[in-house]
């Protein structure tokens, strides 16, 4: 059966049918409608029939096992926010209106471990929904499969919101329902690396704020957080072996206005995350599957770090916290050789802190001009017996010296180093992971030579661009102009020019929102949402499933749960 046809459903067959509901009048219970975003992989409906979900009823889960008792509980919690039925939780209830089930492995343990190690990361991910004349089983292989189902049981019941709110439909002492046609659903993403970055280092954003940014990633089954943490304009993590890096680092003493009209306010501006609070942060990203990569920039965007440690310069200094936006051309003295011990001064604690096998080193933007002129740094590139090749400069080479000091530091603690596409210039050892930023060229490029690759073209994917062509009617911005229409049209495997067998290299899409325009969270919501949404179906959903029309008959479903939520987002679509 068509895959369109298989997933439609009819608002008027579903209305029609709440007549059938016993005791149930149209006008007494809500409807909701599974074509939520991201679009799921199959859905078969029978849109006569529906079972009737009503306060008091319950779920049963395993409570032995913390997370799924989580996971319950989140269900429990979305299902009165958006639908006002108060459910019960009830780990025995064999009779319960909603069960959560974990597939069962085979019966040795060996066998249990082999079975989840051959999954896919797609098909950890995965779940079915059956809703029957007994109600609704949730079936997953995994847990993180339990929480996608009910994040996507959550947006089915923003459907019911466009009837009525939970509060009108009952007479006074009468219970809140729902009502859920009956469906089969199997859904699983169609890339297993579904990123959102945030760049916290131009403009610092307080816990609060990256808890609601990551509250909003799981809500559209975004799985990795690249975190941007240090950058020319503060230096944002803290080094306990180093305590004035965070101290000083992060602060400048004020910031130009506008696109550096060199007019500047004023005000000292800072503020850096402990180590604690970046472990509260990773335990609260890991309670919605979602892993943080921090990212260090390196050598270059180093202003804020060599700001406190001038020794690590080319010149010595004096280096300021840069109050203005661009690219410096003090980076890091690559023929010091205290700046090896620094680095893995940094990226040794944001290892102990960050447990993602991803760590992020930048390597972007890092002008060579100091390089060229730094006795240090000719010298050690004799040392290393580099030379001008006609490919890659001696400068390169240097960098990608220094790269590598750094891969080979962090496979010592089992991590993967990721670098923007700039890594290729001096040339890549094969176990890095390219992030294709300017355009989709690097990362073509990337996948022949079988590196692993992230797509993220800022023609397609930075979500600090202007969305509507009008700028008067829209909050600052970078610059640029990319529509939700545009996200929502990218696609990562670029399959006219990655041949079918290299396409297994593009781990998956991932938008880049950075901050030097976007100082406050309505402007950083503002910019994310809805484009957050268009990615979504990108990273989430099979291309044959997209069509923009139907995502923007979807869209104002979600947009009423950001209202409900209080988060802005741009009400326009181009």
């Amino acid at each position: 059966m068509n895959s369109r046809l298989t997933t439609h459903i009819c608002r008027a067959a579903i209305a029609a049918a709440l007549a059938l509901a016993v005791g149930i009048t149209a006008a007494q219970a809500q409807t909701a409608d599974y074509r939520v975003i991201p679009l799921p992989t199959s859905i078969v409906a029978d849109t006569t029939r529906t079972f009737v979900l009503t306060d008091g009823m319950t779920v049963a889960y395993d409570s032995s096992n913390p997370a799924i008792s989580r996971n319950a509980q989140f269900l429990k919690q979305w299902v009165e926010e958006v639908a006002g039925v108060k459910l019960q939780l009830a780990p025995t209830d064999k009779k319960a209106a909603i069960q959560l089930t974990i597939r069962k492995a085979p019966a040795a343990t060996t066998k249990k471990a082999k079975a989840l190690a051959d999954m896919t990361p797609q098909e950890l991910s995965a779940y079915d929904i059956s809703v029957g004349k007994r109600g609704l089983h949730i079936t997953a292989n995994t847990d993180e499969g339990l929480f996608r189902a009910a994040q996507t049981l959550r947006k089915s019941l923003l459907a019911a919101q466009e009837q009525t709110t939970a509060a009108a439909t009952k007479a006074e002492g009468a219970a809140a329902t729902v009502a859920l046609p009956y469906a089969t659903i199997h859904d699983e993403p169609r890339f297993e690396y579904r990123g959102a970055h945030l760049d916290v280092a131009r403009h610092y954003f307080a816990v609060p704020v990256i808890k609601q940014y990551l509250d909003l990633m799981a809500l559209h089954g975004c799985n990795q957080l690249h975190w941007h943490i240090t950058e020319d304009q503060g230096w944002r993590f803290e080094v306990k072996a180093l305590p004035e890096l965070a101290r000083k680092g992060s602060i400048r003493e004020q910031t130009v206005i506008g696109h550096n009209t060199g007019v500047y306010d004023g005000q000292r501006y800072g503020g850096y995350y402990t180590q604690e609070e970046c472990r509260e942060l990773v335990n609260y990203a890991a309670e919605r599957y979602i892993n943080i990569i921090p990212e260090i920039d390196l050598p270059g965007h180093m202003m804020g770090a060599l700001h406190v440690f001038p020794n690590l310069g080319c010149t010595g200094g004096p280096y300021p916290v840069w109050p203005h936006w661009g690219v410096s051309h003090e980076v890091l003295c690559a023929g010091n050789p205290e700046t090896i011990t620094f680095l893995k001064t940094v990226l040794g604690e944001l290892c102990d802190v960050f447990p993602s096998k991803y760590i992020h080193i930048g390597g972007d933007e890092c002008p060579k001009l100091r390089w060229k002129q730094c006795p240090k740094c000719q010298a050690k590139a004799r040392e290393l017996g580099l030379r001008d090749d006609g490919k890659h400069s001696i400068e390169n080479q240097l960098q990608t010296w220094i790269n590598h000091e750094m891969e080979a530091f962090l496979r010592e603690r089992g991590r993967d180093m990721i670098g923007w596409d700039e890594v290729l210039e001096g040339g890549l050892t094969q176990s890095g992971i390219v992030m294709s930023w300017r355009g989709v060229k690097g990362g073509i490029e990337a996948a022949k030579e079988h590196h692993r690759v992230i797509m993220s073209p800022n023609s397609f994917c930075y979500i600090d661009y202007y969305q509507l062509k009008d700028n008067r009617r829209q909050p600052d911005a970078i610059g640029g102009y990319l529509p939700i229409s545009k996200v929502y049209s990218f696609e990562p495997l670029q399959p006219d020019d990655i041949a079918a067998d290299e396409q297994k290299y593009i781990l998956g899409p991932q938008v880049n929102l950075w901050t030097e325009y976007i100082a406050f969270p309505q402007h950083l919501f503002y910019m994310l949402l809805p484009r957050l949404d268009a990615i979504s179906e990108v990273q989430w959903s099979q291309p044959g499933q997209k069509d923009f029309d139907d995502f923007c008959r979807r869209l104002p479903r979600m947009k009423r749960l950001y209202d409900s939520l209080g988060i802005n987002y741009c009400r326009d679509i181009e």
